[in-house]
């Protein structure tokens, strides 16, 4: 049996927004496992943890028709981190979320992949609004999330990571987005 999803290849300035490949474990691996960089984010214990949450991401795309896809450096292909879209069992709705690999922060990347994610959610997906689920002290990606124009709404009991703080995003509406903005036009991701 073979499964084919249709995982669509976003870019802007500076990225690509791709299905998950074999190639792009071993960065993710190394993410999840290092407990200084995933904490905010979701820490697996060891590489065979690491593997499951790496297919879980490709299931989750199965049955939802979104998940993370992997920011990619168009210059070079080389995976920088995740964004994308995630509602797993337990979730109060769906969140834009998002993480850099090591050596890849301060550069605006995150800010950029996350933003035309959040562009495709709403004009290709349908949505109307999304969430950012943040793990308190986690103040990087609050000031992300506060850049994107989200706002902090609520806290809540993550049913894997514990108290959470939902930070609402701005609707397509506020955001200005037509349904055919930005199309062919990576730079307006930038």
């Amino acid at each position: 049996m073979t499964l084919a999803l249709d995982i669509p290849r976003l870019e802007t300035a500076r990225l690509i927004l791709r299905a998950p490949e074999p190639a792009d474990f071993d960065p993710l691996c190394a993410f999840l496992t290092d407990p200084e960089r995933s904490w905010g984010f979701g820490t697996e214990k060891d590489r065979p943890t690491a593997w499951r949450w790496f297919a879980l991401n490709i299931g989750h795309w199965a049955l939802r028709g979104y998940g993370y896809f992997t920011m990619a450096l168009r210059e070079t292909g080389q995976p920088c981190g995740l964004t994308g879209i995630w509602a797993p069992e337990g979730w109060p709705e769906p969140e834009l979320g998002w993480a850099l690999f090591d050596g890849f922060e301060g550069k605006g990347l995150a800010a950029e992949g996350a933003q035309r994610a959040r562009a495709w959610a709403y004009q290709d997906l349908g949505f109307e609004t999304l969430t950012s689920n943040i793990v308190p002290g986690n103040d990087r990606s609050v000031a992300l999330a506060e850049r994107l124009g989200a706002r902090f709404e609520r806290s809540y009991q993550n049913v894997h990571m514990g108290e959470d703080m939902l930070y609402r995003h701005p609707g397509p509406d506020e955001l200005g987005l037509g349904l055919d903005d930005a199309d062919g036009n990576p730079e307006a991701y930038a």
